[in-house]
């Protein structure tokens, strides 16, 4: 039987042995290694990478503020709405909100005077003390020396660049063992400055009187001891201020936030610059980049 078999003559063996490289070749990688690089960067953005040689100046105020609030029954009256303490807490409220770089606490007075807040940058814990305090929590009378003096002893060993305090009463000293004047010499002493706040309108108040009928409304008569409340004021380099209605009072909080937002330093700081952003969007381009790559260059026919 004759073998055959299968045969094809060429001229050379050149065409074998010739490697043709294409820029498809060398890329064959890069869409591994972008997927490898994203995910790389994705873990550094997912770990929030900030710089802080940013430096730059700022304004702070630097001020250690007591605000002492007169809590006598008399603070019921409703010249005010809805009477002057409630009023009161309102407008402080909005005064400590403005102030968010300051150490600001409470101190409550009546018959006797005690600290409803020490000194904080806590303003939240502040505000929520605010609320709990209501006419009747102290005996009752007026012990304005004794509020005061209670403040300075919280204020008295700070460092801070300026100590106040802002004080509030409708009333007339009549009890404490401390007198007011003697209670602002001592305020003095240790640099503190005293801003006094009158609050009542001018004659007579409706006052909500207890009788065994129920509550009647009765006027009384608006007793504040302007006098003593100015000399407060003028000992410690503070100012007095007359209150008559809600919207006078703000005003007085927003006077007195201007004049002790004028005693400034100027510190510099180092800001914090959020570098994340940059790197997120250096991910979002080496996918893109791989899945045009996948679905172009290095497409699968199936």
């Amino acid at each position: 039987m004759r073998k055959t078999q299968a045969s094809i003559q060429i001229p050379s063996s050149q065409a074998f042995t010739t490697k043709t490289t294409t820029l498809k070749v060398y890329l064959r990688h890069l869409p591994f290694v972008c997927r490898t690089a994203a995910i790389f960067f994705l873990i550094i953005v997912l770990a929030r990478p900030q710089t802080t040689d940013n430096w730059q100046n700022v304004n702070t105020e630097g001020i250690d503020i007591m605000l002492v609030m007169d809590v006598s029954t008399s603070m019921l009256a409703q010249d005010f709405r809805p009477n002057r303490l409630e009023a009161a807490k309102d407008v402080a409220a909005s005064f400590i909100n403005g102030r968010p770089n300051d150490n600001i606490g409470l101190v409550v007075f009546a018959l006797e005077s005690f600290t409803q807040c020490p000194l904080t940058t806590d303003h939240t814990v502040l505000l929520n003390l605010f609320k709990d305090i209501y006419c009747g929590m102290i005996e009752d009378r007026t012990a304005i020396g004794l509020g005061l003096a209670n403040a300075v002893s919280r204020l008295k060993d700070s460092q801070a660049i300026s100590k106040v305090i802002i004080l509030l009463t409708d009333g007339v000293n009549n009890a404490g063992e401390i007198g007011p004047v003697t209670a602002a010499e001592i305020a003095r002493t240790f640099g503190i400055r005293v801003y006094t706040i009158g609050v009542g309108t001018m004659g007579e108040a409706p006052y909500p009187q207890e009788t065994p009928f129920g509550t009647r409304t009765v006027y009384v008569k608006v007793e504040i001891d302007e006098q003593i409340l100015n000399q407060i004021a003028a000992i410690t380099g503070g100012q007095y201020f007359r209150a008559t209605n809600n919207t006078s009072l703000s005003a007085i909080y927003k006077e007195i936030d201007q004049l002790e937002k004028t005693k400034i330093s100027v510190q510099e700081y180092s800001k914090k610059q959020e570098e994340y952003k940059n790197l997120a969007l250096l991910v979002f381009a080496l996918l893109l980049l791989e899945l045009l790559l996948r679905y172009t260059l290095f497409k699968k026919i199936p």
